[in-house]
């Protein structure tokens, strides 16, 4: 958020998702999918520690591709996960995702997606 590396033009991508776009590659090559658990670096550490022997059902979230967007992000989880707390509620957003799974439940997920820009403190 508080980069000094983001140029105006990075932040103006970030600060309306647009530099999400090149994620539409990975949906239309089918590593992706536009609604699903938000993609997590490869070994994730949490507190020096890697977040799937933390958090006993991480491994959940990898059962469904991983998408642009996901039920976590609309409820307010974005970014990169900062401590276990936000780790554990990530997962539990994921998990929730996918066992709940609906065209109706993705499509409410697309519509707030698209809401986000629009709000104050929309983007991280």
């Amino acid at each position: 958020r508080d980069d000094d590396r983001v140029t105006k033009i990075g932040r103006f991508l970030r600060k309306t998702c647009l530099d999400e776009l090149p994620q539409l590659w990975d949906v239309l090559c089918g590593r992706m999918s536009l609604v699903g658990p938000r993609p997590h670096p490869l070994n994730l550490e949490v507190d020096g520690q890697p977040i799937e022997t933390l958090i006993p059902n991480y491994h959940q979230r990898h059962a469904v591709r991983p998408g642009i967007t996901g039920l976590a992000q609309i409820m307010g989880n974005r970014g990169p996960v900062e401590d276990l707390a936000m780790g554990r509620e990530r997962v539990r957003y994921d998990v929730e995702y996918i066992r709940d799974h609906s065209l109706w439940l993705d499509m409410r997920i697309l519509f707030k997606t698209l809401v986000v820009p629009f709000q104050k403190d929309g983007s991280y």
